[in-house]
Formats: structure tokens, C-alpha cells, sequence
């Protein structure tokens, strides 16, 4: 997939374009569909198939007391988005300046004398420009006058829930990673290097690992059954996102004891990818370091127990 940073970035000689456009934040299982079908259609009419996504996110420009945390953070959203078989990605940096664009200007002077689209692809709930003040209905309206065609997709459900990155945080922030991961199409995942300190080094030689600090979208404070990658390396793990209360206050962290582990080398640059699978509990102040060992040996079994049966389903499903 060609990332472009700028729309300087794009090439005269891209040739015409079916895109497109929106903050693709967590690139949830409504996302996916509709790149898929923006593919599918480029493929046809022998387009350059692209999303156009912007950074940072225009709510931390427009209004930052309101805005969200990332579900993807940028390198995250773009990888994410380079597995929807994509061929291009035109992430547009995102300024006040920007954001005073009119929908007509918007329309005329990126789609069309740009990026030469000959479809766009959007949600029915799209709002661009100025004050969001364009619609599908006016994007239909431009495609009509510049000659781009326009489908829009209504929303999209599962198991009666819509698939929008905001309700996926609101699940998140109930520490209903399951559900999330049914919105989502995948587990949710921070992707984060290892926090220095707790055995980290040329060799990795303890089977715990915490985070760097990490500054978008977590789980509600909790327990829970997770599955992590460092060093190319899959472990089955139990993850605790808190404050760890045994140990006193103010000492947030996200740590993971690795079950099935091996020592592995790592360096500096070795990125942990955290996978939640599903909540085990609250987080919970024991009466001293024995109790907490003691429920920590409680949540392993529970761990292993879900492993050992996802690990048959799979056996079943592939014999």
C-alpha cells in the first residue's frame, strides 16, 4: 500500500480514483466492508483504490476537550488499513485551516482536481467540510455536477449492536472487550514497547512484561485474558490494566504474565502487542501480597482453561 502524506505527496500520474474518506479509527468490521467494496470497484474500473484519513484526529484540533481516545493510533489505523488490500492511503494533516475547507471546495479541490476520484464510498452518517455541513446528499449533489459517482452505505449491525468506533469505546470503557471484539472484527490490541526496568535487556528472561506508557484508548481497569506478541513471539497471557492498589496508589500499569513462556532476545525497539480476549474480573485491593498471589494463581487457571478450549474449537474447526 503507497502511503502519502500530504496531498503535495500524490503523484500527477495516479490516474483516476475510487476513495474513501473518513477518521477510520479502529478500521472496525463497517470500515472493512466498505474499503472492500471501494477495492472491488477499482478493480472494475481499472482505479487506484484509496482511503483518505487525516491526522491528527480533527477532534483534537476542533475541539480537544472533547476528544476521544484512538482506538488505532496512526501507525496502528495505517497497517490496519493496508490489510483491506487497499492500494493507497492519503493521510491529509489536519488544521484549523483545513477544517475552514466548504464542501463544495472540499469536493472540487481534493476529490476531483486532485485525486481525480470517479467514486467515493461513504457511511450514510459522513459529514465533511466546514461545520460538517456536507452530507451524502450533497456529495451526491457535487458527484453529479463533477461527474464521480457516490454509494453510501447504511449502518451496519452485529448481534443488534452498530458497529461505530464510539460504541466500541463505550465498550471498552465497561471492560466488554468481548463485545468490542465482535464490533471490531478482532480482538482489540495496544501496541506499545515494553517498559524499561522489568527484565528487559538484550535477553528477555522473565515471563512478565509491562507497558511503556501509553496514552490512547484502554480497557476499563480489570483483569483479563489476553494474548501477547514481543519479538515475533506469540504468548498466551493474563493481562492487569490498573493501579495495582496492593502495592499503593498512583503506580498505573498494564502487565502481562506470559504463560507459555520461552526467553526470547529483544532490543530497544521491540514493540508488545497486547490482545484482549475476554474480562476475567474488576480490579480488587487485597489484604496483603499472599491473597493477591493467590487470586493471581485462580486467574491463570481460568486463563489456561479458556486457552485449552479455544485450542480444541480450532482442532475441531481445521481437522
Amino acid at each position: 500500500m503507497r502511503i502519502f502524506r500530504t496531498l503535495e505527496d500524490v503523484p500527477a500520474g495516479l490516474g483516476k480514483t475510487v476513495l474513501s474518506v473518513g477518521n477510520f479509527d479502529g478500521v472496525h468490521r463497517a470500515h472493512q466492508a466498505v474499503l472492500r467494496e471501494v477495492s472491488r470497484s477499482a478493480r472494475k474500473l481499472q482505479a487506484v483504490s484509496m482511503a483518505v484519513t487525516f491526522e491528527p484526529h480533527p477532534t483534537r484540533i476542533l475541539r480537544p476537550e472533547a476528544a476521544p481516545k484512538l482506538l488505532t493510533p496512526l501507525p496502528e489505523k495505517l497497517r490496519l488499513l493496508k490489510a483491506t488490500g487497499i492500494d493507497a492511503t492519503l493521510v491529509l494533516p489536519f488544521s484549523r485551516d483545513l477544517s475552514l475547507t466548504k464542501p463544495k471546495d472540499f469536493a472540487r479541490q481534493i476529490l476531483v482536481d486532485k485525486l481525480h476520484a470517479v467514486e467515493v464510498h461513504e457511511g450514510a452518517n459522513f459529514h465533511f467540510g466546514h461545520k460538517a455541513e456536507g452530507n451524502v446528499e450533497r456529495l451526491r449533489e457535487f458527484g453529479q455536477e463533477s461527474g464521480f459517482g457516490v454509494h453510501v452505505y447504511p449502518e451496519m449491525k452485529v448481534r443488534g449492536q452498530v458497529v461505530s468506533s464510539s460504541n466500541i469505546r463505550k465498550l471498552l470503557q465497561q471492560g466488554d472487550v468481548a463485545r468490542a471484539r465482535h464490533l471490531l472484527g478482532r480482538a482489540f490490541s495496544i501496541v506499545a514497547p515494553p517498559g524499561r526496568g522489568r527484565g528487559f535487556g538484550h535477553k528477555f528472561t522473565v515471563p512478565t512484561v509491562n507497558l511503556a506508557r501509553y496514552d490512547e484508548m484502554v480497557p476499563e481497569n480489570g483483569v483479563y485474558i489476553t494474548r501477547t506478541t514481543l519479538g515475533g513471539h506469540n504468548f498466551d497471557s493474563v493481562t492487569n490494566v490498573g493501579n495495582r492498589p496492593t502495592f499503593g496508589e498512583d503506580s498505573f500499569a498494564i502487565e502481562s504474565h506470559l504463560l507459555n513462556f520461552r526467553e526470547i532476545e529483544i532490543t530497544a525497539d521491540t514493540q508488545v502487542e497486547t490482545q484482549f480476549l475476554k474480562r476475567l474480573r474488576a480490579e480488587v485491593k487485597w489484604p496483603d501480597v499472599d491473597a493477591l498471589r493467590a487470586q493471581i494463581a485462580k486467574d491463570v487457571h481460568r486463563a489456561r482453561r479458556f486457552f485449552h478450549l479455544e485450542h480444541k474449537l480450532v482442532k475441531l474447526s481445521h481437522p
